[in-house]
């Protein structure tokens, strides 16, 4: 009898390049923020997309709601309405899909820019921002998702507001696109995890990167105990992309289509991997295709 394999978790893919894709209007620096508010049905039905291709968890679209972003590139006073606007697409797309037991992810993301840990501000501003998306999130949400940390302060910032919300906290780190197994600040990855240790993340996971730059640095994570995951990115590469610059200036790979993201993916399972999904570039095709390559495999998803 063949030894029963470990149940994985299907996390849902790349909200912001999706909607673009899905939108009339045109594109800002603030990104998803800007089609959740020209156009919230095409949040909540990108969100239902996700549950019905196999996503169990899905993130709100607040990735570009930060203060720091919001006070660049559009108005701060909005915030907490924002907040509330994606807590409310995610909300109405569960009931809509009607499929049991999806969960909702909070969001805490990069406060000013997408793998520029040098733009961050000090940590004590990190943590104030990261407290406040926390206190407007958290009593809508089942998890929360610290994702595309680029640095360790970054991350621990996230981490330590998210904690206070008594919620299970998962910190995904971003890494350079290469096999050195880096952070985007240039910190280790093994540093990294020494600290999600010590600040007792409930999940550890890569996302944002090239999928073989997180193969790459597998080791790392196969070794560790507890929950960990992976969603990987479909860029052809993130340097074009500047603080305050739009994500059209970047490229998506025409090798990585929804078969070829899901052989990746398996290779994440086959070591361990119990979180898997996509970031940018990785639709619901993709998602479906991840499912059902999975359930071939013998995991339960």
């Amino acid at each position: 009898m063949s030894l029963q394999k470990q149940i994985i978790t299907i996390l849902d893919g790349g909200m912001g390049q999706e909607l673009l894709k899905r939108s009339s209007k045109e594109v800002t620096p603030l990104w998803s923020t800007q089609v959740m508010m020209d156009e919230p049905d095409i949040v909540r039905d990108l969100h239902a997309d996700f549950i019905r291709a196999g996503a169990r968890v899905i993130t709100l679209n607040s990735y570009t709601m930060t203060p720091e972003r919001l006070t660049r590139d559009g108005q701060v006073e909005d915030f907490e309405m924002l907040q509330l606007a994606a807590v409310s697409a995610a909300t109405s797309a569960r009931i809509s899909a009607g499929i049991p037991g999806v969960k909702i992810a909070g969001c805490l993301p990069p406060l000013v820019a997408s793998y520029h840990a040098d733009v961050a501000p000090e940590y004590e501003t990190m943590l104030e921002s990261y407290a406040r998306i926390v206190a407007i999130q958290a009593p809508h949400v089942d998890v929360f998702l610290c994702e595309t940390m680029s640095s360790i302060a970054e991350a621990k910032a996230a981490l330590v507001a998210a904690k206070e919300s008594g919620l299970p906290v998962w910190v995904s780190l971003t890494l350079e696109d290469n096999d050195k197994g880096l952070l985007r600040s240039g910190e280790s990855l093994e540093d990294a995890i020494v600290m999600l240790n010590e600040f007792e993340a409930d999940a550890k996971l890569l996302n944002c990167s090239k999928p073989e730059a997180i193969a790459s640095s597998w080791s790392k994570m196969k070794s560790e105990d507890g929950l960990t995951g992976a969603y990987a990115n479909g860029f052809t590469s993130i340097e074009s992309l500047k603080p305050g610059g739009v994500v059209t200036s970047m490229e998506s790979r025409a090798d990585l289509d929804p078969a070829s993201y899901a052989e990746f993916a398996l290779q994440w399972a086959n070591e361990g991997a119990g979180l898997i999904g996509g970031c940018c570039e990785v639709g619901p095709a993709h998602i479906k295709a991840l499912a059902e390559r999975l359930a071939q495999e013998g995991y339960s998803v």
